[in-house]
């Protein structure tokens, strides 16, 4: 039962995260400032009465690691949001989550942590399979490419900051230092790139917050609830989610080397999961 419950929260995440993608997707119209601006407000307004409720300190401890770790947010938030205005939702997903390699070069240079030689091989896999979406896609922009993967590297450099501070820090005060950053800097950005919404894309721009909100929360549940080696992988069905929904959706077309590539990066890291898990 307790095994059907994560799993039931990690998929949920998952769907929400999609959702908030799509959304971002559909807004392409909108600067990517500004949707992070809007995607900043609407986590801000859980998370800001949730540590006065709980009587946590806004600052925090580490202050100069958790604004490393929020700048790096808020990059890499806005190089995705800029990839999704060059690359298909499904391509744009799955290259930024190669993160997981350069969180293990990074940790492997800072915080000395082993990598097994399979682990590397995995990791070329990964990378192997992005070659092959740049040399064989449908049509991959190089200015996309270039976010993305400037949004992964900042994401593999948020990952090894707060392995550094998870025993420091409360998780909110993790997640506003990077949602504050990203309302002021989404908002000074968006001064001179701001398109009025209509009434129902004003709607929208602040469901993004609520989707990033209850995908956070409920990965967090699912990996309170359940091993990580059993969980973690589902994470990866966001790549099948938005495979479907640029397709449906957005008449994204998906070649064979696209989804080979897709496949390869699957592979590698959902294995090196699995390897990290055994090897604990």
């Amino acid at each position: 039962m307790k095994n059907t419950t994560a799993i039931f929260y990690m998929i949920f995440s998952v769907i929400a995260f999609s959702l908030m993608n799509a959304v971002v997707k559909y807004l392409n119209d909108f600067s990517a400032y500004q949707i992070v601006f809007f995607r900043s407000i609407g986590t801000l307004f859980f998370t800001v009465p949730l540590i006065i409720r709980q009587k946590v300190s806004f600052l925090g401890n580490n202050k100069k690691l958790l604004i490393i770790r929020g700048a790096a947010g808020v990059i890499s938030l806005t190089c995705f949001f800029h990839s999704l205005n060059y690359l298909a939702v499904g391509t744009a997903v799955s290259i930024r989550y190669t993160s997981p390699i350069f969180a293990a070069i990074f940790a492997f240079i800072f915080l000395k942590e082993k990598v097994k030689p399979m682990q590397w091989f995995l990791f070329l896999l990964a990378f192997i399979g992005v070659l092959i979406i740049k040399g064989f896609g449908v049509e991959v922009n190089s200015i996309g490419l270039f976010f993305v993967i400037l949004s992964a590297i900042s994401l593999g450099v948020i990952f090894v900051v707060i392995r550094k501070i998870k025993d420091t820090e409360n998780p909110l005060v993790i997640i506003n230092y990077f949602m504050v950053m990203a309302f002021v800097f989404g908002g000074i950005m968006s001064i001179n790139n701001w398109k009025t919404p209509s009434n129902v894309e004003w709607l929208l721009l602040l469901s993004l917050g609520i989707f990033g909100y209850v995908g956070q929360l409920y990965m967090t549940k699912a990996f309170q609830s359940h091993e990580t080696n059993v969980i973690a992988p589902l994470k990866y069905l966001e790549v099948v989610f938005m495979i479907i929904i640029g397709a449906s959706w957005f008449g994204e077309v998906y070649n064979l080397w696209t989804l080979l590539g897709i496949a390869l990066i699957l592979i590698g890291l959902v294995y090196n999961i699995y390897l990290k898990r055994k090897q604990s």
